[in-house]
């Protein structure tokens, strides 16, 4: 019985596995899928995902998750880039090489790093929004 109840939790754990790698590799294969870290502006921790650029929204995925709808959803009508900075101290759990910015969403103040290639298309995208009527 014992056997039985290994070999079957095994079978479980790389089932969990596989799954958590297609989906990586799902969300990473789509035309316009970057990575990206995500901070609430009153949080002190980072959390890497996958971001993409939508026609009118950011879909913001967990990267360690395997959760098939986003984490976040920030409109591109109401995303408003604040402030721009290097990652510094506060920012251990980032790259060296990435760019911080300080965005105003509808759900309050986010903070988004990205690395610099993702920045030029990243603001593009933000610029490109539709005028509101």
């Amino acid at each position: 019985m014992t056997v039985v109840v290994i070999v079957l939790f095994g079978i479980l754990l790389v089932a969990v596995v596989v799954a958590f790698l297609l989906r990586r590799r799902f969300l990473l294969s789509g035309l316009g899928a970057v990575t990206m870290w995500l901070r609430p502006a009153h949080s002190a921790r980072w959390s890497v995902g996958v971001a993409w650029f939508g026609d009118d929204s950011l879909l913001w995925y967990r990267a360690l998750s395997l959760a098939v709808r986003p984490q976040r959803r920030l409109p591109r009508a109401d995303l408003l880039v604040e402030g721009r900075r290097e990652a510094g101290r506060d920012d251990l759990a980032l790259p060296a090489d990435v760019v911080v910015l300080t965005c105003q969403t509808v759900d309050g103040p986010q903070d988004l790093a990205m690395e610099p290639s993702t920045l030029t298309g990243f603001l593009s995208w933000v610029e490109s929004a539709p005028g509101v009527r």
